[in-house]
């Protein structure tokens, strides 16, 4: 009979995701940014790295980069809460995506850190979005869009009616969001090479920071960094030689 369970055990553990075995992290104590490194083998990027993000961007390269294109047609289905910040997903059939030099990458999710993670000129802003997508060959490109208070957004709104108050939490959305009421009108870009900002800290993402802020009203604001309960946003990391072009 002990035998039997053990077999049972065994088989459960083997079904679950690999996910569910990686190591903890935090913004915050033991677990802080400065401590991923150590928290796992698999996090050794975040401290070795040398094209980590976010940086701050102050010194740029006229390059005349091409233009981004936009197709955001298809709304998000789910909020979730990750105790990292809030999270909002697609079903498996949407097909928002961007085009960069030529090259498609279709949208996976979007999420949020307060204040902002990247910085111009040692500038943060009250709160950033990250448009996570990834291209056929599974590279990825992030597009980062700076909130300042001021006037509320409609679209913020909808989602944060929606929003898990708890960690590991997701609700379905009811109400159709416009992810292009997300974006300035303007998407001018900053772009360089960098990093995932959370652990395992992988390399190799194009990240666009647009260089046109939108607002959010200091209420919208709170309602978000209450239910996180801290900062969610990783210092910037050193430039190593990168160059930012626009």
């Amino acid at each position: 009979m002990k035998h039997n369970v053990s077999k049972a055990a065994l088989l459960v553990f083997s079904m679950l995701p690999a996910f569910a075995f990686a190591a903890h992290w935090s913004y915050v104590g033991k677990e802080s940014p400065e401590h991923w490194s150590e928290l796992n083998p698999d996090y050794k990027l975040c401290q070795q790295g040398q094209n980590q993000s976010p940086i701050d961007i102050h010194a740029v390269l006229q390059a005349h980069i091409s233009p981004l294109e936009v197709n955001y047609q298809d709304a998000p289905n789910s909020i979730l809460n990750n105790g990292h910040t809030i999270q909002v997903s697609f079903p498996s059939e949407a097909n928002d995506n961007i085009t960069v030099d030529g090259e498609k990458f279709t949208l996976q999710q979007f999420h949020f850190h307060a204040p902002s993670e990247n910085t111009v000129n040692g500038k943060h802003y009250a709160m950033e979005l990250h448009l996570v997508h990834k291209n056929t060959q599974g590279e990825i490109a992030v597009v980062a869009v700076m909130f300042e208070e001021g006037k509320a957004n409609p679209e913020l709104d909808k989602l944060w009616q929606a929003m898990p108050a708890t960690a590991d939490q997701s609700q379905p959305l009811t109400q159709k969001i416009d992810i292009n009421q997300l974006l300035p009108k303007d998407l001018a870009h900053y772009r360089f090479s960098g990093s995932l900002t959370t652990p395992p800290c992988s390399e190799g993402v194009r990240w666009l920071v647009l260089k046109h802020s939108i607002t959010l009203s200091a209420e919208q604001l709170k309602k978000f960094t209450d239910v996180m309960h801290h900062d969610n946003n990783r210092p910037t990391q050193p430039l190593h030689g990168r160059v930012v072009v626009e």
